[in-house]
């Protein structure tokens, strides 16, 4: 049985066509990245996902439980931590995570929250009114009340935007503890960098539609490789070189990362450089990251999809 099990699911605002038949499958255990830029499409699906929003085609299961026929089980299995900062300015912290236990028949939950408080750095925040708090710690109750029913699926939606590197350590820790323990996580972010550590698996989606599958180690392998980064004191790129550019809308007329196949083509392309009459300010090889991978998938035509 899969974690969640999204099958050409559809969604439509008036003129903007938010999803065009996504399908994905995640299992059991895994810590799984959903990535794509603003507009992609994420948060409908997450919406849709944890009963917000209702798919106009399509299907969605949370450990096979529709999310419209069961929708009781499958709320009940899934935690969701939404972007937006929302709270209750009347409540305290450990009465906003009561509130949020009873919602699920957990009359008797004080030791867990203890615990989730504990590993999120609330403890001291426990009696603070939930309009006092920072913030950081507002996204840290957010996070806790995600958890207070110990759901075997987390649903991390920009979890970290907008907050410091202390929580940001704090979070990860206790969320790679819970994935540890058998937690399936679902991650959606615009710090790659998290992603690339993180992740087992990875989808991107780009206007709706999801143009790469894969775990995070084959993507990277497939696009990464090396890169040469060159910034000019005079001159321009050769034509020729232009083909080579990781980014060509980001490029500036002084410098340019281009891709490389193997160290021997960096001399090669520096001597067509010199030839045209640049000189040279910075000379780098670099070794790409997700966040290359990412730029090029989002800018690519093609649709890549691997289900190692």
């Amino acid at each position: 049985m899969s974690a969640i099990e999204i099958r050409n699911v559809k969604k439509r605002y008036k003129d903007l066509q938010a999803l065009k038949g996504v399908s994905l499958s995640i299992e059991e255990g895994e810590f799984f990245g959903l990535l794509g830029p603003n507009g992609a499409g994420k948060t409908t699906l997450i919406s849709i996902l944890a009963g917000l929003a209702r798919a106009d085609e399509g299907s969605v299961a949370v450990r096979g439980h529709d999310v419209v026929s069961d929708f009781r089980e499958a709320r009940r299995a899934l935690g969701v931590v939404p972007q937006e900062l929302v709270f209750d300015p009347f409540f305290t912290v450990r009465e906003t995570l009561r509130i949020q236990s009873g919602y699920y028949g957990l009359s008797r939950n004080d030791d867990w929250i203890d615990e989730v408080m504990a590993n999120l750095d609330l403890t001291e925040k426990a009696d603070a009114n939930m309009r006092a708090l920072s913030g950081g710690m507002k996204r840290r109750v957010l996070v806790a009340q995600a958890l207070v029913h110990r759901p075997p699926v987390i649903v991390l939606d920009e979890p970290t935007a907008g907050v410091d590197v202390e929580l940001r350590q704090t979070l990860w820790k206790f969320i790679a503890r819970l994935n540890r323990e058998g937690h399936t996580i679902v991650l959606t972010t615009h710090y790659l960098e998290e992603a690339e550590s993180l992740c087992d698996r990875i989808a991107m989606l780009r206007r709706g539609e999801v143009v790469a599958l894969e775990r995070t180690s084959a993507l990277l392998q497939r696009f990464a490789g090396m890169q040469l980064f060159v910034r000019f004191a005079t001159g321009v790129l050769p034509a020729e070189l232009r083909g080579l550019e990781v980014d060509p809308t980001a490029a500036g007329a002084r410098q340019h990362l281009l891709r490389l196949s193997s160290y021997d083509d960096v001399e090669r392309i520096l001597a067509q450089c010199r030839a045209a009459g640049c000189t040279f300010e910075e000379i780098e090889v670099r070794k790409a990251d997700l966040e290359d991978v990412f730029v090029q998938v989002m800018n690519g035509p093609e649709v890549i999809e691997g289900l190692a």
